[in-house]
Order: C-alpha cells, then sequence, then structure tokens
C-alpha cells in the first residue's frame, strides 16, 4: 500500500493534524527552509506526535554529527539526504545508526536516477529539479524520466488531492511526499490533506 508523508511540520497546529488523520509518515526540515525547525522544536514535536507516525528528518548537506543526534536521541525514524551528500556520507551515517536513508534526486535525466539508485541508500525520493533549490518548489517534474527501479522510491514535487491518485496508480511508488500541496498561505491545511489521504486510499 502507497505510504503518506506530509511533509514540513512546524508548529502544534500541524501535529494536531496529523494526528487525527495519521499519515504514514511526517517530515522536519532541518535545511535552510520556511518551514526549518530546530533541534529543540522538533523534539516538542515529537513528543506531541500520535504513535505510530514516523518521523523523517531531511537535511541538506549538514553534519554527520548533526543528523546523528537527531537519530539517535529518537526524534527522527528516517533520514532524508536532500543535497549533494555522497555514498562515504551515507556509509558513515548506516556504521553509527539503524534508521532507513533515503537520498532525494532532483530529476533532470534517467541516469541520475540510475545513479542515485546505487548508492547505500534505502530508499529514494525523486523531486523536482529547479536551479539553485534543493527541493520544497512545489512543481512537478516530467514523470516520463523514471526509469524502471529496484529500490522504493517516495514520488516528490508538486503533488496535491487533484493529481496524487493518477500518480500512484501510473507510476506505483513506494510512497508519495506532499508538502506545499497539503498547506493554504504557508500552514498544513486539514482539509487539504483529508482529501489528499482520501485520494491515496482510493488509488491503492
Amino acid at each position: 500500500m502507497t505510504q503518506v508523508k506530509i511533509c514540513g511540520i512546524k508548529n502544534q497546529e500541524g501535529i494536531e493534524i496529523v494526528n487525527r488523520h495519521r499519515p504514514d509518515y511526517i517530515g522536519f526540515v532541518f535545511a535552510e527552509s520556511r518551514r526549518r525547525v530546530t533541534h529543540e522544536q522538533a523534539y516538542e514535536l515529537r513528543r506531541k506526535l500520535a504513535e505510530g507516525i514516523k518521523t523523517v528528518g531531511v537535511f541538506v548537506n549538514d553534519k554527520v554529527d548533526s543528523i546523528l543526534k537527531l537519530a539517535l536521541s529518537g526524534i527522527i525514524d528516517v533520514i532524508q539526504l536532500h543535497g549533494d551528500e555522497d555514498e562515504h556520507t551515507i556509509e558513515l551515517l548506516k556504521q553509527k545508526t539503524v534508521c532507513p536513508i533515503i537520498k532525494a534526486v532532483r530529476v533532470e535525466k534517467p541516469e541520475q536516477i540510475l545513479a542515485a539508485q546505487m548508492l547505500p541508500c534505502d530508499m529514494l525520493l525523486l523531486d523536482a529539479f529547479h536551479q539553485g533549490s534543493y527541493g520544497g518548489i512545489g512543481r512537478q517534474f516530467d514523470h516520463s524520466l523514471i526509469p524502471p527501479l529496484q529500490k522504493p522510491f517516495f514520488l516528490a514535487g508538486g503533488l496535491d488531492e487533484e493529481n496524487v491518485g493518477q500518480c500512484i496508480l501510473k507510476y506505483k511508488p513506494y510512497g508519495v511526499d506532499i508538502s506545499s500541496g497539503a498547506e493554504t498561505n504557508g500552514n498544513k491545511d486539514e482539509a487539504k490533506i483529508r482529501k489528499i489521504l482520501k485520494a491515496v486510499s482510493l488509488a491503492r
């Protein structure tokens, strides 16, 4: 069954919404972003999160020690590397933590995705490319660029309640990652999240 990740949870209101609607994953963004949270904020939000919802820490070229601090303290269950992290960085993290690792790819061509699949990560996340940005731009990319893959992948970029079901049926991702498509005026929108989860449920 397709997993749902609601990314960019940043406040108590967002936690209350996801607790009511129960996506499979939520994302805490620790990279530079309007959705960024500090370690301390993530700790407090995690404490209030309903049991059974997994937390993903989103990082862009962060220090390994900083990532491990969050993973080993139990604040995050999954590590998402959204920058230029290489095989060496992933190996270091895997030596020190049992957290699954997602490597994000800003898709421009199929060869990028195939190269990322060779990394020692557990999953991929396929997102739109935009010059000067590491993600979170709310745009779709050309999904026809996705080659047949052996590794499970999250599909990201411009997904919302209108298109997520069709994308699941056509590309059969392990999961979908939704951030701006679950927001209104920069805040998580309960009605949109409810519709997204319903659309995913119908497409599963």
